[in-house]
């Protein structure tokens, strides 16, 4: 059967967002709606026992599907799924669901009408973030839109979509990929913005459409260093942006 949509996520040590129903969330969800879909969820080396969890929950709902890959980082957990994906559409969501995946509701018409990459925005005021938080995001919107992706207000909302064929086409080419590195405990990075900007200098339509968005994350395994994820984040821009200046993103 022809399937519509893939939702590709990847789990690294989200036991707590886990056990409060995540998957369940999903499911009641997707069994409503009336298109074709499937869940594809890799575990990028977990070390809570969260893996546990979607194995169970995998083995009784059809639909979703479990891979393993060693631990590579979010990026390449999402790779890791698109490669299994059959769905016309890939769409990419978080685990906590700060984003519930019931939003796909605003994202998937924008592709019958034309759009190639369809992502969600938090705006530019987000809920249940801290003051610093709120000034880190607009600190790192102006640096980030003097460069590169000027339109686009948030590239960060870990919910987005694009056609199958383009996402096999550009993932290979993000740095997260190409460049692969052991991976040390969870961390952020700039991705998002490598792919958004992949996408757009390749001529495809990008399209920003605003979700609900609340602070869900109950992960208390996540070793989170601020300071120095936003200071790796800007280096990844400006990365970006000096690798389009070298030619390296030009079509061989």
């Amino acid at each position: 059967m022809k399937i519509k949509l893939s939702v590709v996520l990847s789990n690294y040590n989200e036991r707590k967002n886990l056990e409060r129903g995540v998957l369940q969330q999903m499911y009641s969800y997707l069994s409503k709606v009336d298109y074709t879909w499937e869940v594809i969820i890799n575990d990028d080396g977990s070390t809570d026992g969260g893996d546990k969890i979607i194995e169970s929950f995998v083995k009784k709902h059809t639909g979703f599907r479990m891979i393993r890959g060693s631990h590579g980082g979010k990026a390449v957990g999402i790779w890791n799924g698109i490669k299994e994906a059959k769905g016309e559409i890939v769409l990419f969501t978080d685990m906590d669901q700060s984003t519930p995946l019931s939003e796909a509701e605003k994202i998937l018409p924008w592709f019958d009408k034309g759009y190639d990459v369809v992502f969600g925005s938090r705006g530019k005021m987000r809920k249940n973030f801290p003051i610093y938080r709120q000034l880190s995001s607009w600190s790192f919107r102006i640096f980030r839109g003097f460069f590169i992706l000027r339109d686009v207000v948030d590239t960060q909302c870990g919910f987005k979509a694009m056609r199958l064929p383009l996402a096999r086409e550009i993932f290979p080419k993000l740095s997260a990929i190409t460049k692969k590195s052991d991976a040390k405990g969870w961390k952020v990075s700039a991705y998002d913005v490598e792919m958004l900007f992949l996408a757009e200098k390749l001529g495809f339509k990008l399209k920003e459409v605003n979700v609900v968005w609340k602070n869900e994350d109950t992960s208390t395994s996540k070793q989170k260093n601020f300071i120095g994820e936003s200071l790796d984040m800007l280096k990844q821009i400006l990365q970006v942006k000096l690798n389009d200046m070298e030619g390296k993103y030009d079509k061989k």
